[in-house]
């Protein structure tokens, strides 16, 4: 205090001054006491002013004000220094408010910028909300798992602040426009599900009628292949109400046990001649084996003929055998036609029947050449010369061969 009261005085007539850099200035008069009295008085005011700029400086240090309600109330503080009817340090006040407002701008600047983001950000966040309802508005045929979502969205929303009002009442628009357009889309869909379940209720009972009318059909692979296609025709087909639907099941159901069970038992039987001709055609095959095609190919030629006649007359084998019997069989037919093909290879040329004709092809497709040329006509002359070069290149190899 009395450091403070130093930056005063009273004159004879009791006006009291503050002393500052810029000079002196009246601040009030004194006529109640001694001059020190007066003093203490205005510095008692200026201890006050001093108490509300440390309270100012913690509150914004500390983050328990907004620092734009701060720096308002810095600059008023500033501000009344120049008519402060006090007297003390005013120069030291000013200068530390002055730092105070230089601080308080920076945390004012900083918080907008934080708002600013947080605004972005929640902007965002609803955005994405909004688009998600409605896309499910728009698009969700999961009734209740959408449903379900769009409670969720609502709850999220509400959660969200820091939106303009302005974007805020947009944004909210389009949300409640995706969450109405959605429960009138569930409600058509419930609305006509009663209708849609008598209809397909009506629909799968022709499937039941239909299988019901071929179950004693012996045409196996077509009835098989029909039966299928009810089936997919069934799961496709929208449900009807749970009992019907249950009803109408077991009745498809054992009109499709009832034929499979059918033929079942005859394939058993035809498994069983299977395996028969399966030991038929073994044996067969064996005496194939065991032919010596050296020693005479035509006549091995024939007897493999022979024994292929009776291979084709003797019916089908399990399917698991089929492929390699045919196999095996092959193999001796491959190796009776490369001998009987060794054969011809070791026949003089001028002997070989098939040589002659091959060079009489040759000498026709020259002719035609020659008659080509003289009729002068360019499409047939290419085509004889293409002809002719083909069958010339065959003769050629023919002969190579042999």
């Amino acid at each position: 205090m009395s450091d403070w009261t130093a930056f005063g005085r009273v004159d004879a007539d009791g006006t009291v001054y503050v002393k500052t850099a810029e000079g002196e200035r009246v601040v009030g008069s004194w006529q109640a006491g001694a001059p020190e009295e007066g003093l203490a008085h205005f510095a008692r005011r200026f201890a006050d002013l001093v108490t509300e700029v440390d309270l100012a400086a913690a509150r914004l240090n500390s983050g328990a004000a907004d620092a734009s309600g701060s720096l308002t109330t810095i600059r008023r503080l500033r501000d009344s220094l120049a008519e402060a009817h006090v007297v003390g340090d005013l120069d030291a006040l000013a200068a530390r408010l002055d730092k105070l407002a230089a601080l308080a701008e920076e945390k004012a600047g900083e918080a907008r910028a934080a708002r600013d983001a947080a605004r972005v950000e929640a902007v965002a966040r609803k955005t994405a909300l909004v688009e998600e309802a409605e896309k499910l508005g728009a698009e969700s045929t999961g009734w209740k798992t959408a449903g379900d979502r769009l409670k969720e969205i609502l709850d999220e929303w509400k959660t969200i602040r820091g939106v303009d009002k302005k974007t805020d009442g947009e944004l909210w628009k389009r949300f409640a426009a995706a969450r109405d357009g959605f429960t009138r889309r569930r409600g058509a869909h419930f609305a006509t599900l009663d209708s849609q379940r008598k209809q397909a209720q009506t629909a799968k009972e022709q499937l039941v009628a239909e299988a019901e009318s071929i179950k004693g059909s012996t045409e196996w692979a077509a009835t098989a292949n029909r039966l299928k296609e009810l089936m997919a025709e069934w799961k496709a087909a929208p449900r009807a109400s749970k009992e019907a639907e249950q009803k109408l099941w077991e009745r498809f159901r054992a009109a499709q046990d009832e034929f499979f069970t059918r033929r079942s038992e005859v394939f058993s039987a035809r498994d069983n001649e299977q395996r028969a001709n399966l030991e038929r055609k073994q044996a067969l095959l064996a005496e194939a084996e065991a032919l010596d095609v050296n020693a005479d190919p035509r006549g091995t030629q024939a007897k493999l003929r022979d024994i292929q006649a009776q291979w084709h007359e003797a019916g089908r084998v399990p399917r698991d055998a089929a492929a390699s019997l045919e196999r095996r069989m092959r193999a001796v037919d491959d190796r009776v036609r490369e001998a009987m093909d060794s054969a011809w290879r070791r026949t003089a040329p001028q002997d070989n029947p098939l040589l002659a004709q091959m060079r009489a092809q040759v000498a026709e497709a020259e002719e035609r050449l020659t008659r080509a040329q003289a009729a002068g006509d360019a499409k047939r002359i290419r085509e004889a010369e293409q002809a002719l070069a083909s069958k010339r290149q065959f003769l050629q190899l023919a002969e190579q061969a042999g």
